[in-house]
């Protein structure tokens, strides 16, 4: 063999390696999963968020991302991927895992599992729920609190649910009249609809929704006649029907409640322990002219000096000498739940967790917050358990028991406990 007939062959040899070669390589890319391979080669991969501000220019019943949705459906998917207001979450070490396992499948299981991945999430919730379409948590939900926050939302909405399916069960079927929508609030731009409960943080939740219309650069900036008796915030009710339906059925609608003694002994000692140009002359002669014994000119003529248990006593009477009024009326009547949806269900006992969590879904400004200040009475101590006792301490033990059966829709359907361990 010559020596340029060697070098040629072993030219051939090399050349046939390196097609082999690369031919090996380029059918090993083509099994694997793209997206496996991305994710494995950063194993401390971070989610970068970028936080959604909201859209006050969208069209009538369209959603943020352009879709006609109902807002339970929207909230629900807030509730399960928005998290605490911070950019970045990493991705647990049991997800990284679940990643990896993919490396290790054959090429038929991996392209398998690739449609799988692909396919929409399943439901886990009826329909026909206000839930709506439970959609799997995203990185962002990791967080342990919002977890749990959103779990006491799902399960305060199961339990007041389930009390209108046991107890009212004629009211779903019911239709939406503006007497039902007078307590519910409207700030159309981050499209709010909230049910005011008295004495239940009533006041600073108007003045929130007063800074989210752009009524107000601050919460503190407002003051409690604003609030109350200016017109800035619209009613539900003042709108036509399509309009009060078109916001029933597009909007956010939520409501805080708080446990009934203890809002029932707040409104007390708000309206009849401190001088009131309405609630005396109103409500207070026409108590101590009914349940009083021997009363005074001066208390005749000025109302004030009311009791709690002449005021019980009122509160009890099936032919009341004068009406009921919000500060201490159900929650059922005043916000219709058995009727109307509501997509959050908060509480004043948690009030800073659960009004942090919900201006979060509905992407408020970041420097926006629940007010912490009393608006009235401010050097007077809030209303708690221990004062709540006191006042019922006042009471026969067949009173309190028919203030908890007066109460006791409201007791139940919000999972409030008994307050007396005679009650029954």
């Amino acid at each position: 063999m010559t020596p340029r007939a060697g070098t040629m062959r072993l030219a051939c040899m090399f050349s046939s390696i390196l097609l082999f070669g690369a031919a090996g390589l380029l059918l090993f890319i083509g099994l694997q999963d793209p997206t496996e391979l991305a994710l494995q080669q950063v194993p401390g991969i971070k989610f970068n968020v970028k936080p959604q501000e909201p859209h006050s220019d969208l069209p009538s019943g369209s959603s943020q991302d352009g879709d006609f949705k109902a807002p339970t459906e929207s909230v629900t998917r807030d509730l399960s991927s928005r998290g605490p207001r911070g950019p970045n979450l990493q991705v647990s070490q049991q997800s990284q895992a679940h990643l990896n396992v993919g490396a290790r499948l054959r090429p038929r299981q991996r392209r398998r599992r690739l449609l799988i991945k692909k396919m929409p999430t399943a439901a886990a919730i009826p329909a026909n729920s206000s839930a709506g379409t439970f959609v799997r948590p995203a990185p962002r939900a990791l967080d342990g609190r919002w977890v749990s926050l959103h779990q006491s939302q799902q399960e305060r909405k199961r339990v007041m649910r389930e009390a209108c399916a046991k107890y009212r069960a004629s009211s779903s079927r019911r239709a939406v009249t503006p007497r039902h929508v007078s307590r519910i609030f409207v700030e159309d731009r981050h499209r709010v609809l909230y049910c005011e409960v008295p004495k239940a943080g009533c006041s600073n939740w108007k003045r929130v929704l007063m800074v989210l219309a752009g009524l107000a650069s601050s919460t503190t900036d407002i003051q409690h006649n604003t609030v109350h008796y200016g017109s800035a915030l619209k009613r539900l009710d003042t709108f036509d029907r399509q309009g009060i339906l078109h916001r029933l059925s597009t909007y956010t609608k939520m409501l805080f409640v708080r446990e009934p003694f203890e809002r029932l002994v707040s409104a007390f000692r708000d309206k009849f322990e401190h001088p009131n140009s309405y609630y005396h002359p109103v409500f207070g002669k026409a108590i101590l002219a009914r349940y009083r014994a021997n009363a005074s000119r001066e208390a005749l003529r000025t109302g004030s000096g009311v009791r709690f248990p002449e005021f019980i006593q009122y509160l009890l009477d099936v032919h009341r000498p004068v009406g009921m009024d919000i500060h201490w009326d159900h929650v059922s009547r005043l916000c219709s739940p058995c009727l109307i949806d509501y997509d959050f269900v908060g509480k004043f006992e948690s009030m800073e967790d659960d009004a942090d969590f919900f201006l979060s879904l509905i992407h408020a400004p970041r420097n926006l917050t629940f007010p912490r200040f009393k608006d009235r009475h401010s050097q007077e101590a809030r209303t708690t358990a221990q004062i709540a006792h006191q006042y019922f301490a006042q009471l026969s033990t067949p009173q309190r028991q028919r203030t908890y059966d007066f109460y006791y829709m409201d007791y139940l359907m919000f999972n409030y406990s008994k307050p007396f361990a005679d009650l029954y």
